[in-house]
C-alpha cells in the first residue's frame, strides 16, 4: 500500500537534511567520545555506528521505502536493529532515540508511528538503565519528554500541512469554477452577440437588400418597352444600395443609425415611410401623438429597427394597399404601432415556425423589446391585416423637441 505522506515542500526539504545532519553528528559524537575511552568499547562503538550509518544512508536512496509503508516499516526495523547495536554499544546510542522518533511518525503514519515511538522510547529507558545498573526517574524522563515532544510537533505540522492542503483544494476548486464561470459568461456573450447581430442584419441590411431585389425586379418588368420608368427603380435601387452601405459601415462601427445621427426619431421614421412608399409603391403615412421628447439611444435605435422590420415584412409579405405607423409619447412610455390593411397571417402559426427564413423578424422585434424592459403584442388573423404595437418605458427622456 502506497504511503499517505505530505509532498516534500522547501521547508519539509530542510528539515529533512536538519534530520539527516541531527543523525550524523549524534552517531559522530558517540564514536568519538568511544574513541577517546567515554563511552564503552571502541571497536564496538565504531562497528555497530558504521552499520547504523550505513543502514540509514541506504533508506533515502532506496525509492520503495519513500513509496511503500511496507518498505518504510522493514528499513526502520533494520534501521532499528542497528540502533539496539549502538545501544548495547554505549550508553550513548540513546541521544539517537530523538531522530528516530520523527522517522517513524514520519514514515508509519498516526496509526503505527506513535506505537513505534512508545516501542523507540521504552528501549532507550530500559537501555540507559541497563547501563546505569539503577531504573529512575532521571533515566525515563529524557526519552519518555522527547518522545512527547516529537510526537506532538509531529502531528502538528502534519494537521497544519492537512488544513493547508484542504485549503489549496478548495482555492483550485474555486480557480476551477470561476474559470467554468468565466467560460459560461463568455459563451452566453457570445451567444448573445450574435442574436443581436441576428437582429441587426434582418432589421437592415436584409431589409435593404429585400427592396432592392423588388426595385430590380420592377426596372427588369419595364425592359425594354419602359426605359424611363425602369432607368427610375434602377437610380431607386443605387440609391438604397448607397443608403445599405452606409448602414453596414455604421452598423460595423456599432455607431447608431444614419437617419437618427442627425435627426430625431419621428424624423427618421418620417423618412422611412417615404423611403418605404417611394421604393415599393406603398403608402405608408406616420402619425405622431404627443410630445415628442428626445429618448435615450437604445430606445430610438429599437423604435426605428421595429419598424423597418415591421414595414419590410408589408412591403414582402402582406400585399397591402396602404400602412400606417403611430408614435406616441406618453409620461415614461413611448408606444409604436405599425397596421397594414394586407392579407394577414395566424400569429400562432408564425411563432410556431419562427427561425425560418420568413420567420425571424417577429421573434427579433419582441426580443428588441423585452431587452429594453417593454412589451411586444401584434394582433392578425388571415384576410384582416395586421396591427404591430410596441410599448417602452422611458426612465430619463429630455425635452428636445424634433
Amino acid at each position: 500500500m502506497a504511503t499517505e505522506r505530505p509532498r516534500i515542500t522547501p521547508v519539509a526539504r530542510v528539515l529533512q537534511v536538519c534530520l539527516h545532519l541531527l543523525v550524523a553528528g549524534l552517531l559522530a559524537l558517540a564514536v568519538t567520545r568511544a574513541v577517546v575511552g567515554r563511552g564503552g568499547d571502541p571497536a564496538a562503538v565504531v562497528a555497530a555506528g558504521t552499520a547504523m550509518a550505513a543502514v540509514y544512508a541506504a533508506g533515502p536512496l532506496v525509492g520503495a521505502v519513500r513509496r511503500s509503508r511496507r518498505a518504510a516499516a522493514l528499513w526502520l526495523a533494520l534501521l532499528g536493529v542497528t540502533w539496539v547495536g549502538v545501544l548495547i554499544a554505549t550508553q550513548d546510542g540513546v541521544w539517537l532515540a530523538f531522530p528516530l522518533y520523527f522517522l517513524e511518525l514520519h514514515l508509519l503514519g498516526r496509526r503505527s508511528g506513535p506505537a513505534a515511538v512508545a516501542l523507540t522510547a521504552l528501549v532507550a529507558v530500559v537501555a540507559w538503565s541497563w547501563h546505569q545498573h539503577t531504573v529512575g526517574f532521571a533515566g525515563a524522563i529524557g526519552p519518555t519528554l522527547g518522545a512527547a515532544v516529537a510526537t506532538v510537533t509531529v502531528l502538528g505540522y502534519q494537521a497544519l500541512y492537512r488544513e493547508s492542503e484542504e485549503r489549496r483544494r478548495l482555492i483550485d476548486e474555486l480557480t476551477a469554477a470561476r474559470a467554468g464561470l468565466d467560460a459560461a459568461h463568455h459563451t452566453a456573450g457570445v451567444l448573445a452577440e450574435r442574436e443581436r447581430l441576428a437582429r441587426e442584419i434582418h432589421d437592415t441590411l436584409a431589409q435593404s437588400l429585400s427592396s432592392i431585389q423588388l426595385l430590380l425586379r420592377a426596372a427588369q418588368r419595364a425592359l425594354p418597352e419602359r426605359t424611363e420608368a425602369a432607368a427610375d427603380y434602377v437610380e431607386q435601387a443605387r440609391q438604397a444600395a448607397q443608403d445599405n452601405l452606409a448602414e453596414a459601415r455604421r452598423f460595423v462601427r456599432a455607431l447608431t443609425p444614419p437617419d437618427l445621427e442627425s435627426a430625431s426619431l419621428p424624423v427618421a421614421l418620417e423618412r422611412l415611410c417615404a423611403t418605404t412608399s417611394a421604393h415599393a409603391g406603398l403608402p405608408v403615412r406616420l402619425h405622431v401623438s404627443g410630445d415628442p421628447v428626445r429618448l435615450p439611444v437604445p430606445q430610438e435605435v429599437a423604435l426605428l429597427r421595429i419598424a423597418q422590420s415591421a414595414l419590410g415584412n408589408t412591403v414582402r409579405h402582406a400585399k397591402a394597399s396602404h400602412a400606417e405607423v403611430t408614435l406616441s409619447y406618453m409620461e415614461g412610455e413611448v408606444a409604436l404601432d405599425v397596421f397594414d390593411d394586407g392579407t394577414g397571417f395566424d400569429p400562432a402559426r408564425a411563432a410556431a415556425t419562427a427561425g425560418g427564413e420568413s420567420g425571424f423578424g417577429l421573434p427579433s422585434m419582441r426580443a428588441r423589446a423585452r431587452a429594453l424592459g417593454g412589451t411586444f403584442a401584434v394582433e392578425s388573423a388571415p384576410g384582416e391585416g395586421t396591427a404591430l404595437a410596441v410599448l417602452l418605458p422611458v426612465a430619463a427622456a429630455t425635452e428636445d423637441s424634433p
